[in-house]
C-alpha cells in the first residue's frame, strides 16, 4: 500500500431498502439564491454561524440534491452549502453560453463573497471536482481545504466530443413525473446506489415545464462545455487536498489518481471501495466518513 493512500475496508452496512431509513439533508435546508456573473445561483444551505464553510459542487448534469445523504455527517461542525453550478438544477441557465471552466470558477467567487466566506472548503465531485481543482489554482488564498471527488484533471478529446454531441440532442419532455423517475439512469450507469436515493435526486432535478417533466439541465452545458487542461495548474494548488478515487470506477483510474497526488504538494489519496463513478449515491456514508477523518486531521 502507498504510505500517503488509505483504502477503506469493505464492511460497512447497506442500507435498508425501506424509504423511511433514508434521511435527506435537503429538508433541513434552507435554499438561497445569490447573484453572481450577471445570474442568479441556487444553493442548499445549512447554515453555521462562524463555522468554517464547507461547499460541495455536483458532476455534470446534477445537481445539488445529489449530497443529501453526505451532508448530514458536517451539519453540526461546518457551515455547509451544496450549489447548482450555472445550468444545473434550480441556477440560471448562462445566455449566451458560457461552461468554461473560467465561467464556473467566476461564479463560485461570486457565491463565496455573498456568503461572506474568506475560504472555504472544496469537495467536487467529477466535474466539480475538476472545477474546484482549477479554483483552489487560481484563487488558492480562498481554499482552505481542496477534497476531488473521482474527478480528471483533464477530459480527453474523444470523451469531450460525445459530450458535445450529447448537448446537441433535444431536451426530452416526460408525461408525468412517475415516468421521468422510472426512465432515470446514471452516466455512467453502473452503480450500486439505494434505488429510494436514486428516485430521490431524479425527483428533485425534474421541473414541469410545457405540459409535462423536464430535468432542470441546460443542454448548452454540455453541447459548449469548455474544460481546462488541470494539469497544467495542479502545481498552483497549496490547500491540503485530499483525492478520492472510487475503486470500481474507470473515470479516476488508479495509475492517475497516484500522479495526481504527486503533483499537489500536499495532496492524500483515499479509496472508496465497492464504489462506482457516482460514489455520494452508491457509498455516503464511507465517503463522508473519508472527508470526517480528512479534514479532523486539519486541526
Amino acid at each position: 500500500m502507498h504510505p500517503q493512500r488509505k483504502i477503506f475496508s469493505p464492511g460497512a452496512r447497506r442500507y435498508n431498502r425501506a424509504v423511511p431509513t433514508l434521511q435527506f439533508a435537503c429538508l433541513s435546508a434552507k435554499t438561497r439564491r445569490v447573484a453572481a456573473g450577471g445570474r442568479t445561483l441556487s444553493l442548499l444551505e445549512w447554515a453555521g454561524q462562524g463555522r468554517p464553510v464547507l461547499c460541495f459542487l455536483h458532476g455534470g448534469a446534477a445537481h445539488a440534491h445529489w449530497f443529501d445523504l453526505v451532508v448530514p455527517h458536517f451539519t453540526d461542525r461546518h457551515h455547509v452549502v451544496a450549489l447548482d453550478q450555472r445550468g444545473h438544477g434550480e441556477s440560471d441557465w448562462a445566455r449566451p453560453p458560457a461552461y468554461a471552466t473560467e465561467d464556473f470558477a467566476a461564479d463560485l467567487l461570486g457565491v463565496l463573497d455573498a456568503l461572506g466566506c474568506e475560504r472555504v472548503i472544496l469537495a467536487g465531485h467529477s466535474m466539480g471536482g475538476h472545477n474546484a481543482m482549477a479554483f483552489a489554482a487560481w484563487h488558492p488564498e480562498r481554499v482552505r481545504a481542496l477534497v476531488v471527488i473521482d474527478a480528471r484533471p483533464a477530459l480527453p478529446e474523444d470523451r469531450l466530443a460525445m459530450m458535445h454531441r450529447r448537448g446537441e440532442r433535444p431536451m426530452r419532455r416526460y408525461a408525468s413525473e412517475a415516468e421521468a423517475v422510472a426512465v432515470f439512469r446514471l452516466l455512467p450507469r453502473d452503480t450500486v446506489a439505494d434505488p429510494a436515493l436514486l428516485a430521490h435526486v431524479a425527483r428533485a432535478g425534474l421541473v414541469a415545464r410545457g405540459g409535462g417533466f423536464c430535468y432542470r439541465f441546460d443542454p448548452e452545458a454540455n453541447r459548449t462545455r469548455r474544460p481546462v487542461d488541470n494539469w497544467t495548474l495542479v502545481d498552483r494548488i497549496t490547500a491540503p487536498t485530499l483525492i478520492v478515487r472510487a475503486a470500481l470506477s474507470p473515470i479516476l483510474p488508479r495509475e492517475m489518481a497516484e500522479r495526481l497526488r504527486a503533483a499537489i504538494r500536499d495532496a492524500r489519496l483515499v479509496e472508496i471501495p465497492e464504489a462506482y463513478h457516482h460514489v455520494m449515491l452508491d457509498r455516503p456514508a464511507r465517503l463522508a466518513a473519508a472527508l470526517v477523518e480528512f479534514l479532523a486531521a486539519l486541526g
